[in-house]
């Protein structure tokens, strides 16, 4: 069977933050080193209690919080469906739950974008006429929150006491390797966020369309119905 805590509803107490009050609020002083930081603690957080978004957190900052809880929650799932004692019952609930936790994680993905835009478009950003970055910001968060997990795993399996000669030095490499990645990222968000302001740079909603949770788009579903 696999661990019921990875499909629990949860919910949790306050997580300590460092975050400054102009992220909740969406503030002209959001910086990638807050999200990452938000992003380790929760994943430290939850990984010894049960996991969910504080209440006290509002704005950016929950949804930032929330969109991690989805890729916190897809991780153990994906975890779980590999596992060689795992029942054709436990893999089809399995499937199930990321299908659904995929879709949130996409959903609040926009939801950043949304949050960043509104605050933008009251200060007349982004510039009319400025260059369009392809990647948007929720979109970067999302790939910093994804790292945030891969290091805090990687991390884990350099300790394991029961792990094989030279599986602590390979993953000590591969630690290097995701650091470096996400400082390179949060260093290209922070960048972008400031060139937005100097309005030399400007990005768009783009919105995910997923069709496969749709039961008008999927032909599986309105097939079968």
């Amino acid at each position: 069977m696999v661990e019921q805590r990875t499909f629990n509803a949860w919910v949790v107490g306050s997580i300590p933050t460092e975050l400054t009050t102009s992220m909740a609020t969406n503030s002209l002083l959001f910086s990638a080193s807050q999200v990452t930081s938000l992003h380790d603690r929760c994943t430290v957080a939850w990984h010894h209690e049960v996991a969910g978004v504080a209440p006290s957190l509002s704005g950016l900052e929950r949804a930032v919080a929330e969109q991690h809880l989805a890729n916190f929650e897809l991780w153990h799932a994906e975890d779980a469906a590999r596992n060689p004692g795992a029942s054709d019952q436990d893999l089809a609930r399995i499937k199930r739950f990321i299908d659904g936790a995929n879709q949130r994680r996409n959903d609040l993905t926009e939801q950043c974008d949304l949050l960043l835009l509104d605050f933008l478009h009251q200060q007349g950003l982004p510039a009319a006429g400025a260059e369009l970055h392809s990647e948007s910001p929720g979109l970067m968060l999302d790939r910093l929150s994804i790292l945030a997990l891969k290091v805090f795993h990687t991390r884990e399996e350099i300790d394991r006491p029961e792990a094989p000669p030279g599986h602590r030095e390979r993953n000590l490499e591969r630690l290097n390797i995701l650091l470096e990645q996400r400082d390179d990222l949060a260093a290209s968000l922070d960048r972008l966020w400031q060139q937005i302001l100097e309005r030399r740079r400007s990005f768009k909603l783009y919105r995910q369309l997923k069709m496969y949770n749709d039961p008008a788009l999927n032909p599986a579903v309105y097939r079968k119905s």
